[in-house]
């Protein structure tokens, strides 16, 4: 265990950090080295024990059956599950984030009711599906085709990279029904639906056993009871829940670095060369250091970015820089993991090569750092021009 910054966050944050961790050792850890080499989601053993401890629904009012804190409380829960499978921290973040809290959002009350019990409970689990094959950082080029039929919408076409897909119940899925990005509205579809289906299931270098998949719509008949938010207002609704998601997602690289300095401080104190610790040399010092200091960087801007969050004050180039910050902290980490470890790092018998393969995820997932980068730098420098305007 690495010593602790206490970065003042209260006994509401404390104690999330607490029960998730308790959790998260006891019963995702052992798991795992599993999820990893099966490619393996385990729904079975983990959603509904991470729903009675209130972990899917952090964000949702009490009212709506969930606990009502605040985003900085779901990143501290992402990051502890992470730190024991990255995995999980990716599923279970798709599940809680973009599903459930955009449900939570943007949902009639009778819509509320219909799917956040079971959600909040673990007993679904949910998805959100953005993407397409050809519509990744330009998403609103997409393709899916929802048209107004008596009664509803006939959705026709293909989403693909969405995580949860083969195993989700209830999907956010946004959809074109006009032109441009005034022509996008967000659909609650159900995975039993007649016309929908999964297609192609994609193996991934990383963050194996977070299921991924392509969607298939197939003259999939939705009714209008299942449109969220206003009907061709799909863009305000995908683009108020990005700032969210890439803020909470950023706890899984918080986790994925706490997790390189579980391994690699007991391995440098206990692995001997030249007849001391490895630890005892300097430049094996300096690693830990740049670890430790990359890890807490980071956090810092991410606790404050949810803190932002919470108080109704996010702003869009911040959720993407401490995301940026995160991931590609993230990545150096576990680099420097596996280096710490040598040879022993770039086998399959310690963690840390998991750790790398799925630190780089998040370089690319919840758009990419260009795409962060580029936004980062425009929003900046549009602010300065209107302040010298």
């Amino acid at each position: 265990m690495t010593p602790d910054f206490d970065f003042a966050l209260g006994e509401t944050a404390d104690m999330i950090r607490e029960t998730t961790q308790r959790f998260a050792a006891d019963r995702i850890a052992p798991l795992a080295a599993r999820i990893d080499a099966e490619d393996w989601f385990p729904r079975d053993e983990l959603w509904t024990a991470m729903g009675e401890l209130g972990l899917h629904g952090i964000t949702v009012a009490e009212a709506d059956g969930g606990l009502g804190l605040g985003y900085l409380d779901h990143v501290i829960a992402c990051e502890e599950v992470a730190r024991a499978s990255a995995s999980i921290g990716l599923s279970y973040g798709a599940h809680s984030n973009l599903c459930v809290n955009q449900i939570a959002r943007w949902a009639s009350p009778e819509q509320k009711a219909k799917y956040l019990p079971r959600l909040i409970s673990g007993e679904h689990v949910g998805s959100l599906a953005m993407s397409e094959a050809s519509a990744g950082s330009d998403v609103v080029s997409m393709k899916l085709r929802a048209e107004k039929v008596d009664g509803g919408w006939r959705l026709n076409g293909t989403k693909f990279w969405i995580t949860n897909a083969a195993y989700a119940d209830v999907l956010v899925v946004y959809a074109k029904t006009g032109e441009g990005s005034r022509g996008i509205t967000t659909f609650l579809i159900e995975k039993d639906m007649a016309g929908f289906s999964i297609g192609q299931k994609i193996d991934k270098m990383g963050m194996r056993g977070s299921p991924t998949a392509e969607l298939v719509f197939d003259d999939c008949l939705v009714p209008d009871a299942n449109v969220m938010g206003p009907e061709n207002g799909g863009v305000a609704v995908l683009m108020s829940g990005l700032d969210y998601e890439r803020t909470v997602l950023a706890g899984i690289q918080l986790g994925i670095m706490q997790a390189c300095l579980d391994v690699v401080i007991p391995y440098v104190r206990e692995r001997k060369q030249f007849g001391k610790p490895i630890g005892a040399f300097q430049l094996i010092q300096a690693k830990v250091a740049d670890m430790y200091v990359a890890l807490n960087s980071a956090r810092a801007y991410v606790y404050a970015v949810a803190k932002s969050c919470d108080a109704g004050r996010t702003t869009r180039f911040d959720a993407a820089g401490a995301i940026l910050l995160a991931s590609e902290n993230a990545f150096r980490v576990a680099g420097e993991a596996v280096q710490a470890l040598g040879g022993a790092g770039y086998t399959r018998d310690w963690p840390v090569e998991r750790f790398l393969r799925d630190a780089k995820l998040l370089d690319i997932g919840a758009g990419t750092n260009e795409i962060r980068r580029m936004l980062i730098g425009r929003e900046l420098i549009g602010a300065a021009e209107r302040v010298a305007q």
